[in-house]
């Protein structure tokens, strides 16, 4: 385990405003560790920024060396002129991150409008794809559709909100994706809220990861089959949410780390 990682994640990241809960940051951190480790290269990408916690997190993971492309339409809050306040918090939570963030890699946009060069062009192919933009049927399709153009062989792609009952049609897509992909695509891991899937020739190694990954150990991990394919259910027990939780609005942020050990 790395212990500056474990700390950023559970102390530091949970200053920015957003969604990503540590069980899916420590996957993130584990599957972006084992690429590096296997010498899979390629840059990072996410559709759907917010104002940028999962994208920090990717940042602090591949480190000065690694390039992440941050695609949202930045349309969100409003300041006194009227203009969106968005991107300006989002640049703020590096600064006070210390993670600068190169704006040539910032797609201000609609992500159903891209084509995949305006990503690879930026990026190379993308070993590690995050997708959490539009949640209607349309953007999933779309967005999963770019993605896939966009990735090298051994490319990731994690789709959040996957059984989320507030976004059924995000539901929808992940599993129109992978029927209509079937030869080529699979699930190997899912959490409460993402599902991870790769091409077929790599789910043995990413289900390997994920099963051996020490910074995952604190999870259940159950076998489950999802659309034919074997695929590692990460159960977060609810008492371990709860104690995690009560910690971090206690103002034990810094503790709270233990709980996922």
């Amino acid at each position: 385990m790395n212990a500056s990682l474990r700390k950023f994640i559970f102390n530091d990241l949970q200053t920015v405003e957003g969604y990503i809960d540590p069980p899916d940051a420590l996957v993130y951190l584990s599957l972006l560790q084992a690429q590096d480790r296997a010498g899979m290269g390629g840059g990072v990408a996410e559709i759907g920024v917010f104002y940028g916690r999962s994208y920090y997190l990717m940042k602090k993971i591949v480190g000065d060396a690694g390039k992440v492309l941050a695609i949202d339409l930045f349309d969100l809050g409003e300041a006194a002129d009227g203009t969106p306040t968005q991107y300006h918090r989002f640049l703020d939570y590096g600064k006070r991150l210390g993670l600068t963030v190169d704006q040539d890699l910032v797609i201000k946009g609609d992500s159903t409008r891209l084509r995949p060069s305006d990503i690879t062009d930026r990026l190379g192919r993308v070993r590690f794809f995050s997708i959490d933009g539009g949640h209607m049927l349309g953007h999933v399709v779309s967005d999963a559709a770019l993605a896939t153009d966009a990735l090298a062989e051994h490319g990731i792609i994690a789709f959040d909100d996957t059984f989320n009952p507030a976004w059924p049609e995000v539901t929808v897509g992940v599993a129109d994706f992978l029927r209509e992909r079937a030869d080529t695509f699979s699930a190997f891991c899912m959490t409460k809220y993402k599902t991870y899937v790769c091409r077929r020739a790599f789910h043995d190694v990413y289900y390997r990861a994920i099963r051996e990954a020490p910074d995952l150990a604190a999870f259940r991990h159950v076998d489950t089959q999802f659309l034919g394919s074997k695929t590692v259910r990460l159960h977060n027990p609810m008492g371990r949410r709860m104690v995690y939780e009560l910690m971090v609005h206690a103002g034990m942020r810094g503790l709270s780390e233990r709980v996922y050990r």
